[in-house]
């Protein structure tokens, strides 16, 4: 995939939709291009978090470790992005991701992660959206596992 394709597929990325294409090839240009195969961890909960990603093809599922074991709570799919937690909390991941199937990423680095955020307030109202409605899911969820209990 060359450049100008990597640019088109962040067009599509919700966090990334308004930025000009110029700032979307800097981007895509210092960011770096990751493929995973199926069952592959792109990263570990507990883990050092130092960029996010965001996935350019594919489907990819997010574990929770329990004393039971790891437990699957959410499918993440193109578009989708990850690890902004550990950057933007400083604490480590909170979760293991692992490509479900052929899984193409790109790794955006903590410097670049906050240059953007710095010069396109749009994007971190993009990323206010989607944790809100993370933390929503998680809330109906946990409604849901207390009225079964």
């Amino acid at each position: 995939m060359n450049l100008n394709e990597e640019v088109e597929l962040l067009k599509g990325v919700p966090i990334f939709s308004k930025i000009e294409p110029a700032k979307l090839k800097l981007l895509a240009f210092t960011s770096e291009r990751l493929n995973f195969a199926g069952g592959q961890e792109v990263c570990h909960q507990g883990d050092l978090g130092d960029a996010m990603y965001v996935i350019l093809g594919g489907t990819a599922d997010v574990l929770i470790d329990t004393p039971g074991g790891q437990i699957a709570v959410a499918e993440m799919k193109k578009n989708s992005f990850f690890g902004e937690i550990a950057i933007l909390c400083d604490v480590p991941r909170t979760a293991t991701i692992k490509a479900r199937e052929s899984l193409a990423t790109l790794k955006i680095s903590k410097d670049m992660f906050y240059r953007l955020v710095a010069e396109f307030p749009q994007m971190a109202v993009e990323i206010m959206r989607e944790l809100a409605h993370r933390l929503e899911d998680t809330n109906q969820k946990l409604r849901a596992a207390t009225k079964a209990a």
